[in-house]
């Protein structure tokens, strides 16, 4: 299947089966925002789950919080949002549409680097097990023309990135001969910055207000309350405080679905240390995140590391861990060597100090700070776009389903009756009032047995237990499995074993900890 039709599909999916709805749709939607219906919000439940377990359960030294969305000005200002949270935006006259200029460049050289797969994907067929792929890569005139223009391009981009030259950002996207996706046009205007925080006011009259902003990030909150929960927690460095909240952005290149919206959740880690000892971390938190997500089971080349062009000013390394979606490699998480930076500006502007005292060195200093910050709509994502299958079954049918790890899927087992009658139904919801209070259950009468499988491998259903005549005899149960859709009888009083031993957060997070 067509990459973009898989996505379409996907779309569609997450709405027809209650995932993700358009937000205020009835009123024709608001742009890139987007509200999770009943199966999205349990999903997304236990993805925060699955991370902050992972965070806060599994490490002695890194506790949580939940910060405010409302924060004071003065701390934009210290952490450069307020001069600095900008994006490069170009406009194509023609389509009267809006880009990022640095995404276009970006996509552009992904485009290069495909024509050099393709090249190397055409000589593997033609010289079987005898084919010498670093050899060709380095002597192929074909290869190395491409691969000479690709280097060319990526080292004007990542100067002109660093000199934040707007000037030549055009110059590169009329080099290149990039065109509008939509008009097919080149004709395009200046490169400008654009300011991403949304601002309102506070205060009861219009004299007395004063201009605050929905937090583009949640770091900033963890930063102002470092001595808070370090002090109180009584905790040595290096640890690390936690967080799941909403974060805003004007985004105005919003697009592909939620992979980037206005209104987001992120998970952030913000991992405090001696400085000098960064660098060591950083590559710590770098290899224990990527075990995070290959743990999922999605297939370890689905997944890589994309080491940034440009460098934040307060950053010595920064990194992504990009999953491949159906548009392509996209980031869902970074980690960033963040330096003293954040702590040094708030200490600067608020006249506090925001120095821990290490015992051991017997000194003050303010430490280094390793971040870990993954969008939590992105992962949503990504994991549909993993589980989401179209399989034929013998015979020519078809069914569509999400193949989740059973720990993360909305419900963990569906309970259905084989009909409405003999007190078939009865036994059932005996089952599920004894199963709720340790599973997401669903109970299911309509339609035959085949259509109510078929709704649950939708919704992505580890588990169907089907109660029929037999049970009423013996106390067993039918147990299909939703990948394999093979069937074995568990006697009741089982269940709560059977399905727990499969379906346990515990499964997944044993996994981290080899």
């Amino acid at each position: 299947m067509v990459q973009d039709d898989v996505f379409k599909k996907l779309v569609s999916h997450c709405k027809e089966y209650g995932f993700v709805f358009q937000s205020s749709e009835i009123y024709d939607g608001l742009g890139a925002v987007y509200d999770y219906g009943q199966m999205g919000v349990e999903l997304k439940n236990n993805l925060k789950k699955y991370w902050w377990d992972s965070m806060v359960m599994l490490n002695e030294n890194i506790v949580g919080i939940d910060s405010a969305i409302f924060m004071h000005p003065t701390i934009w200002k210290a952490s450069g949002h307020v001069d600095a949270f900008n994006d490069p935006l170009i406009d194509n006259r023609d389509s009267k549409k809006r880009y990022r200029a640095d995404v276009l460049i970006e996509e552009h050289l992904a485009k290069q680097d495909e024509k050099i797969d393709k090249e190397v994907q055409k000589a593997t067929k033609r010289f079987g097990d005898t084919f010498d792929e670093k050899m060709y890569r380095e002597t192929n005139p074909r290869v190395l023309r491409y691969q000479q223009e690709r280097d060319e391009i990526h080292a004007r981009f990542v100067k002109a990135m660093n000199d934040n030259d707007l000037n030549e950002m055009r110059q590169i996207i009329v080099d290149c001969g990039i065109v509008c996706p939509i008009s097919g046009s080149r004709d395009w205007t200046e490169v400008r910055q654009f300011n991403l925080m949304f601002s309102t006011e506070m205060g009861s009259t219009a004299d007395g207000a004063m201009k605050v902003y929905l937090r583009p990030e949640t770091a900033q909150g963890i930063f102002v309350n470092f001595l808070n929960v370090q002090k109180t927690g009584r905790m040595k460095v290096p640890f690390g405080i936690a967080q799941i909240g909403k974060a805003f952005r004007n985004e105005i290149v919003a697009r592909q679905f939620i992979f980037r919206t206005r209104e987001f959740e992120q998970m952030e880690m913000q991992f405090f240390v001696t400085p000098g000892e960064e660098l060591e971390w950083f590559e710590y938190w770098k290899n224990r995140r990527m075990q995070w997500h290959q743990a999922l089971g999605f297939g370890a080349e689905k997944y890589r590391f994309h080491d940034h062009d440009k460098l934040a000013h307060y950053a010595n390394a920064a990194t992504d861990i990009e999953y491949e979606m159906p548009f392509g490699f996209k980031e869902v998480e970074g980690i960033h060597s963040r330096t003293g930076f954040d702590l040094s500006q708030h200490e600067q502007f608020s006249g506090k100090k925001m120095q821990y005292y290490d015992p051991e060195l017997g000194k003050s200093y303010i430490p280094y700070v390793v971040e870990t910050s993954i969008g939590l709509d992105r992962m949503f994502l990504s994991v549909m776009a993993a589980s989401y299958r179209e399989e034929t079954l013998e015979g020519g049918e078809t069914r569509v389903l999400l193949k989740l790890p059973p720990t993360l899927a909305p419900v963990k087992l569906a309970v259905l009756p084989l009909v409405r009658k003999d007190g078939l139904p009865e036994k059932a919801r005996a089952i599920v009032d004894e199963l709720k209070f340790s599973f997401a259950c669903q109970y299911d009468e309509k339609d035959s047995i085949g259509k109510r499988y078929r709704r649950q491998d939708a919704i992505g259903t580890p588990y169907c237990v089907t109660i029929d005549h037999q049970t009423l005899k013996d106390d067993t149960v039918t147990v299909r499995d939703r990948d394999t859709m093979e069937q074995e009888r568990v006697p009741i009083n089982a269940l709560q074993q059977f399905i727990a031993e499969r379906t346990d957060m515990s499964q997944l997070l044993k996994q981290l900890t080899h």
